[in-house]
């Protein structure tokens, strides 16, 4: 398998079935499948020379640790906001940083001890994306849930390597 390609929704432990919501018709899929994709920028990483690289758009840096970091608080941030959904709670506001900052653990060298720790929270990360909209079902996923998206549309809209893709492949 090319590292960059992502694996098939079955490699992520999930059935092919459409009526439970545990399949790949489930949103959750996507986002382990962009985690994959992550994962296998992180894995040729171990090149970085210590350079950041330029975002697109020009106006941010990345770094191996900045792209696990901001992927990790992406997942960690929407999986808050579609339990609050589900709950029938209001949202956080979004105060992260986000993107505009840099800190200094960002610019540390990335190792072989760092790309496994980002493999090990990533994929649960993952995990509790497919479990999760599994366990609220199909009925859940394109409910209405004005101002905020719809479950799917959260999913989609984390399952992007978008992160990784601004360090890129390193091999």
């Amino acid at each position: 398998m090319d590292p960059i390609t992502p694996p098939s929704p079955n490699e992520h432990g999930t059935s092919t079935g459409t009526s439970t919501g545990t399949g790949a018709d489930n949103p959750g899929v996507a986002v382990a499948a962009g985690v994959d994709r992550t994962l296998a920028f992180a894995r040729t990483w171990l090149a970085w020379d210590g350079r950041p690289r330029v975002a697109e758009g020009g106006e941010r840096l990345y770094t191996p640790h900045k792209a696990i970091r901001r992927h990790t608080h992406h997942l960690v941030d929407h999986l808050a906001e579609i339990e609050a959904l589900l709950g029938g709670h209001p949202t956080r506001t979004d105060e992260w940083r986000a993107s505009t900052v840099t800190v200094a653990s960002d610019w540390a060298a990335f190792t072989e001890a760092d790309r496994d720790e980002a493999e090990q929270c990533l994929r649960r990360l993952a995990d509790l994306y497919v479990h999760r909209l599994a366990a609220a079902g199909p009925a859940e996923w394109d409910k209405p849930r004005d101002p905020n998206w719809t479950l799917r549309q959260i999913a989609e809209h984390v399952a992007s390597p978008w992160y990784a893709e601004q360090v890129g492949d390193l091999s």
